[in-house]
């Protein structure tokens, strides 16, 4: 449900060496018929992460042979402390069997996984995390998208204030938290009580091809175990920090009510009592003014050793800006394969290429990935499910390069 028809394993292998990346999670390890399709086309690699099988690979000259690693998100609603919690957790896992060990001790308390690859589960998440440790002790457990209002840990519709509240004794397992598209690093370092966790990011794809839109960058062995070390806080394999939407580009940053057309900043949330003055409904408080509510630190601060962060836009919404059309055009596509054959993965183009390299290439494009990469875009944030839109040229320049 709500993913493309290219989720398969071919295609996410495809896309993530298009990309630039390489490892990416399975996703929905707690439906049966996922887990079948794995087993067909994937084959261990390293220990606890798979490739695909030679049989299935693609014969593509130079294409990065990509790890799956075994991940799954949960959605648990439930009652706790007297309200009604709606929370998204994301598990990693080492094997494929570990997937069939949890999803059967899952199905014996009478939950449905076969309807949706993200199942929910009546289930506290306080008691998801004890099954989870409790079958596999190696199991990675973190907390999605922290910030989202409606499904999430701190979440402004049915979220907790402390992190304890909702993981009580086990929150000490837990070493890492991921921040979602409509925050980044910066945001959350604004409250203190997060300083002890990683911040990671991750696709939240639903198509192949918006793997990478969000990534979190490794130094680490290439297994499992290097995974679970870097996350945890090991010196050796660590995490060297992450690849960020601009949050405001994220579809719950600013508060506001979509169907009216109504985006308000927290300040004029608050001269509105909290209510849409179109329909007189609550508007929904997006992740910019929840984070405001519980930081003890102002927006700058970065805490002793903060990994680093960039802010990326995908490269085919920078084409589309560039020329003014939409990113599913023939003009789009004919301009992101022909950068890809010049210059290699998306990721490599966005953070790493030079820049008179691109401008050799089009001048537009050279001088639009440069302003990314400086932060020097124009911005429309998102609010309450509506994506922010990201602009880096404007109509004028446009004009100036002849672009129709």
């Amino acid at each position: 449900m709500a993913t493309s028809k290219l989720c398969d394993p071919v295609n996410l292998h495809r896309w993530a060496g298009l990309k630039g990346i390489t490892l990416v999670g399975t996703g929905d390890f707690t439906h049966g018929g996922w887990r079948r399709e794995l087993r067909e086309n994937l084959v261990e690699a390293e220990p606890g992460f798979y490739r695909l099988r030679k049989e299935h690979q693609p014969e593509i000259p130079d294409q990065p042979d990509a790890r799956f690693v075994i991940s799954g998100e949960i959605s648990s609603i439930y009652k706790k402390n007297g309200r009604t919690r709606k929370v998204h957790n994301l598990i990693l896992l080492p094997s494929l069997e570990a997937a069939d060990a949890l999803s059967a001790k899952l199905e014996s308390l009478g939950m449905n996984l076969h309807s949706d690859g993200r199942p929910i589960l009546g289930l506290d998440s306080y008691r998801l995390f004890q099954m989870t440790l409790d079958v596999c002790p190696e199991a990675i457990f973190i907390p999605a998208h922290i910030w989202t209002p409606h499904f999430s840990v701190f979440g402004s519709n049915s979220g907790f204030d402390l992190i304890e509240e909702c993981y009580e004794d086990l929150t000490p397992c837990i070493s890492a938290l991921e921040t979602g598209l409509s925050s980044d690093p910066a945001m959350n370092w604004q409250w203190s009580a997060l300083d002890r966790f990683r911040l990671i990011s991750n696709s939240d794809a639903h198509n192949p091809q918006n793997l990478g839109r969000e990534a979190t960058v490794f130094e680490a062995e290439l297994s499992y175990q290097g995974l679970r070390k870097a996350l945890q806080g090991d010196a050796t394999d660590r995490l060297a920090g992450t690849v960020e939407f601009f949050p405001e580009e994220g579809k719950y940053h600013y508060d506001g009510h979509r169907n009216c057309g109504i985006s308000f900043t927290p300040e004029q949330t608050a001269q509105h009592n909290g209510l849409c003055p179109v329909c007189g409904k609550k508007v929904t408080v997006g992740v910019f003014n929840r984070i405001t509510a519980l930081a003890d630190r102002p927006l700058g601060f970065q805490p002793e050793g903060a990994q680093p962060f960039q802010r990326l836009i995908p490269l085919k919404e920078i084409i589309g800006d560039v020329y003014n059309v939409g990113v599913n055009t023939r003009k789009v596509d004919t301009v992101y394969w022909a950068l890809l054959r010049e210059f290699g993965p998306e990721l490599v183009i966005l953070r790493d290429t030079d820049i008179e390299r691109l401008t050799q290439f089009d001048s537009a494009i050279g001088m639009a990935i440069s302003r990314l990469r400086n932060g020097q875009v124009s911005i429309i944030p998102g609010y309450d499910g509506q994506y922010g839109v990201i602009s880096v040229i404007s109509e004028e320049e446009r004009k100036q390069f002849r672009i129709k």
